[in-house]
């Protein structure tokens, strides 16, 4: 299978004064907003780059696992991923996902297993130059 998805981003004025937009070919996000207090600081309603990153990781990893888990016989009950990157320097250094999962028959052996199956085969992890750590429950 093969197919590309787009997004676009427009930016006015400089890297501090400046602000901008981001938009989505599914338009899920359209014209979201981009500022400096946006991706630095905790300021006005907006997105950044490492957040967007972290939402894909996410939902990525998730459906990776639902797949795999499912070829294995098991029916996911529930899987939810938080992804948490960390920017330092210049540089994102790490991203850490915390999984809980239901997953009906599944031993919590087998689970960890198929857990870090996803995340090395993931299509985002393989794209991420970073260390990636996961803590995956079974709740």
């Amino acid at each position: 299978m093969k197919f590309s998805r787009k997004a676009n981003a427009n930016w006015k004025g400089t890297g501090m004064e400046g602000k901008g937009t981001i938009s989505t070919q599914s338009t899920t996000l359209n014209n979201a907003q981009l500022s400096f207090k946006t991706r630095f600081e905790d300021g006005s309603v907006g997105t950044n780059p490492e957040e967007l990153v972290a939402a894909a990781h996410s939902g990525c990893f998730t459906m990776q696992l639902s797949f795999l888990l499912s070829g294995a016989g098991y029916t996911p009950e529930n899987l939810d991923t938080e992804a948490k990157i960390t920017f330092e320097d210049g540089t994102i250094t790490q991203m850490h996902l915390t999984l809980k999962g239901s997953v009906p028959g599944i031993s919590s052996e087998e689970f960890q297993e198929t857990a870090q199956k996803a995340k090395e085969i993931c299509p985002i992890s393989k794209l991420l130059n970073t260390e990636i750590i996961l803590d995956a429950q079974l709740v």
